[in-house]
């Protein structure tokens, strides 16, 4: 798409066309069941690292800086305050659906399911888990649209889409990392790639609430950028880093981790 065209969007259908590139990179991902049934665990923990340090690089260049910046120009508060007010509350509420939403990490032996208990099958909660940490992505993107149409100095429409482009670059192995363990546990191909797609289908709809809720009460802006900030920093350690570090692929998925987060600087930084 023309990018003065994209400019000329309401930022709401920008936020939605944003998330919905980055849905379609985790169905990308997801697709690679079909031309094979397992993959390189090494490949997997490198592309986890990357995806890790994308995740790092923007919660800090395209969320934390900007609403340090914002909370200045908005808030009478000192300008440190709503971003760790936001920062923090981001952290608690995924700790909060960490306990309550029934999921399952991808390494996990059988019955070690966390949240509520429930019956459903291991193929759902895995899939779950997956959804849990694509919601402070999705919600990021919307936020960051809805912060370049509040027409702050710090955030730019060139600046969200680096952002949705990061995003988008590290669901590709996200939506692999779904599908790849689904095949391997007996699902067909087809219901693997369906559940690996599914996993990010919330990130549209997080975009659209980001973007509608920073457009309607501007002085929420600092705090809602570093809430997502905070949820997703709070994935990457939660989730991310242990599972890319816990299969003897520590070196590298950490240099992963290091070409993610230059790689992700290097977009904001030239895009933003």
């Amino acid at each position: 798409m023309d990018a003065i065209g994209f400019n000329d969007l309401h930022p709401v259908l920008q936020a939605l066309l944003a998330t919905g590139f980055t849905w379609g990179m985790t169905a990308l991902g997801a697709a690679t069941v079909f031309l094979t049934r397992t993959v390189s665990r090494k490949l997997l923990d490198t592309m986890l690292g990357f995806a890790a340090g994308v995740m790092m690089a923007a919660s800090f260049w395209s969320l934390l800086a900007p609403a340090i910046e914002m909370a200045d120009e908005v808030s009478p508060l000192p300008m440190w305050l709503p971003p760790l007010i936001g920062f923090l509350a981001g952290g608690v509420m995924l700790r909060g659906l960490d306990l309550v939403l029934p999921h399952m990490h991808l390494d996990a032996p059988e019955g070690a399911a966390e949240g509520l208990h429930t019956t459903w099958r291991r193929s759902v909660l895995l899939v779950l888990a997956i959804t849990l940490h694509n919601i402070p992505e999705g919600l990021a993107v919307g936020v960051a649209f809805g912060a370049a149409a509040a027409g702050l100095s710090s955030a730019t429409v060139a600046g969200a889409i680096a952002l949705a482009i990061g995003v988008g670059i590290q669901n590709f192995p996200e939506g692999l990392a779904v599908s790849m363990p689904l095949r391997g546990e007996g699902l067909s191909r087809l219901r693997s790639f369906w559940y690996g797609q599914l996993s990010a289908l919330v990130e549209p709809v997080a975009g659209l609430i980001g973007a509608a809720a920073v457009i309607v009460a501007r002085p929420i802006l600092p705090y809602a950028l570093a809430f997502a900030a905070g949820a997703m920093i709070f994935v990457v350690v939660e989730e991310v880093v242990p599972e890319s570090q816990s299969n003897g692929n520590k070196d590298i998925a950490t240099m992963g981790a290091m070409i993610g987060f230059a790689v992700m600087m290097v977009l904001d930084v030239a895009l933003g």
